[in-house]
Parts: structure tokens; sequence; C-alpha cells
């Protein structure tokens, strides 16, 4: 039993072995991430090469003189709400389809609604404005032979639905990664919990609202919180398929910070990106806590 116990412990990997990645992250990620704070306290722009500590002047500056922030901070929050619920129940019963499928055709149908996730937001953004194009796209091309006409819109260039526009092509790109990690939380619950249910009589309802969802908490808070952090730093999408417009109707904080950056306005871009990353902070860490109730109350 000595023996067995030492050609275990043998067998375990020494702690320098992550010193790399640690290195790598550290590095990359944070020292950037520490500069970009100190930076947004002082007045490092395009126009001087001096560069001053003006304390809160930058963050002053952000909710004084940007009208249009608290436009973008609106389309933000929007846009995130939006997608949290539109790929976390899309996803959810795109995992449930497939887990109840027919098992030869599962792997296929994973890799078709995971495809569009690998694939670049340029391509899709070159895809979807021809086939959002209010003259020529596709979408338009097939409402009005079918009666719906009235339905055909100015999907990008209409300031009162270009950002629900925008979310529904983020949606399909990235619902295929929801589903995937909702998946595999499907696939780790024990199947005796769904054979006692059927003992008793359930429904494939009861069976989803009292065995499925509370025992997919766990993945749910993962897929929340990743959903939550990807929607308040959203920019490609939103530049590739419009740039921020029509007028700023699309408009949100990464867009401005990317804006305000080009402007030569460094700090004040970097001060943007502070109070974003403040935001993701407190709201991660809420929505996790939240999430961890429910775990423990389920």
């Amino acid at each position: 039993m000595h023996r067995r116990r030492v050609s275990l412990r043998s067998k375990t990997y020494p702690g320098y072995f992550s010193s790399g990645a640690i290195a790598l992250y550290m590095v990359f990620i944070v020292v950037p991430s520490i500069m970009g704070i100190y930076y947004s306290f002082t007045s490092w722009n395009r126009f001087s090469s001096e560069v001053n500590f003006v304390g809160l002047e930058n963050f002053r500056k952000i909710f004084t003189s940007n009208s249009t922030l608290l436009l973008a901070i609106n389309n933000t929050l929007v846009f995130t709400a939006i997608t949290i619920v539109t790929k976390t129940v899309i996803g959810l019963l795109l995992a449930l389809l497939v887990s109840r499928g027919i098992r030869r055709l599962s792997t296929v149908h994973r890799a078709i609604y995971y495809l569009p996730a690998v694939l670049p937001m340029i391509v899709v953004g070159i895809v979807f404005k021809s086939i959002l194009n209010p003259a020529t796209g596709v979408l338009n091309e097939f409402l009005r032979p079918i009666g719906l006409s009235s339905v055909a819109q100015h999907w990008l260039t209409n300031p009162h639905i270009a950002l629900y526009s925008i979310a529904a092509v983020d949606t399909w790109k990235g619902v295929g990664f929801i589903m995937i990690l909702l998946l595999a939380g499907l696939q780790s619950i024990p199947t005796d919990y769904y054979e006692a249910a059927r003992l008793d009589g359930a429904s494939a309802f009861s069976e989803l609202r009292f065995i499925t969802l509370p025992l997919l908490v766990p993945v749910l808070t993962v897929t929340t919180v990743l959903n939550l952090l990807y929607g308040l730093k959203i920019f490609d999408s939103v530049w590739v398929l419009t740039n921020g417009g029509p007028g700023y109707a699309t408009e949100t904080v990464y867009t401005i910070v990317f804006k305000e950056f080009a402007r030569g306005h460094y700090a004040v871009s970097t001060a943007l990106s502070t109070v974003l990353f403040v935001i993701m902070l407190g709201a991660g860490v809420v929505l996790i806590r939240f999430m961890n109730k429910q775990v423990d109350y389920d």
C-alpha cells in the first residue's frame, strides 16, 4: 500500500509545469490590464509626448462631455440581455434535440450547429450584410413573394431594428458554442433520475422542470456568465455590420472606445475600458453568487 502511494505521488506533475502558462498570462493579460488602468488616470494622447497624472479628469469627461455614452451603455445592456436569453433558450433546445436524436446523426448535427462559432466575424458580417440588404437581400426577396412584404425591412439601416438584427446575427453565430456546453451538462445527468420519473408517470415537461433544469444550473451559470461578459464587450459584430450606425443607433461602449483611440484620445479610451471592466467584474460576481444560491437551494 505504501509503495502504491509513492508511485502515485511520483506521477503527479510538479507545480512549475504551469509556470510557462502563468508567465504568458501575466505578460499578455495581467500586465497590459494594469497598464491600461494606470493610463486611464493620465493625460496620454497622440497630440503630446508628455504623460501626466490627471486623476479622475478622464472619467469626468466621459460622463459629462460624451453625450453618446449613455446611449452606448443602453445599447450594450439591451444587446447583452437579448443575446443571453436567445442563446440560452435556443442552445438548450438544440442540446435537448441532439441528445435525444438519432445516435448516428448526433455528431453531424453537433458539427453543423457548432460550425458558425468557428467562422471569422468578418466572414459572417459580409455574408449577412448581403442577406439583409433591403433591396437585393435574400431575406427580403424571400418575404415578398409569399405575401409578407410588410415584414421586409431595412434590417441594418433602420435605427429602430438595427440593434436587434445584430443581436440575431450574433445569436446565430454563438448559439452552437452554448449548445455544446449545455449538451455536456445534459450528458452528465444520470439517467436513473429520468427512469424513476417515468415510472412515477412524470411528463416530459415535468422531467425538464424538476430534473433537467435544476441539475443544469451549474452549466447554466457558466454559459450565462460567458454570455454576459461577451455581450458587455461586444464590438466585432457591431463594427462589421453597421460601424455603430445608423447614427448612434447601434453604438456600444467598445465602439466608442475604438473611436476615441482612433482619434488619439488614448487616456479617455482606456478610462472607458476601465469603467466597462468594473461593470463586468461587478455584474459577473453578482450573477455567480445569485446562481450559486440557486444551486444550494436545489
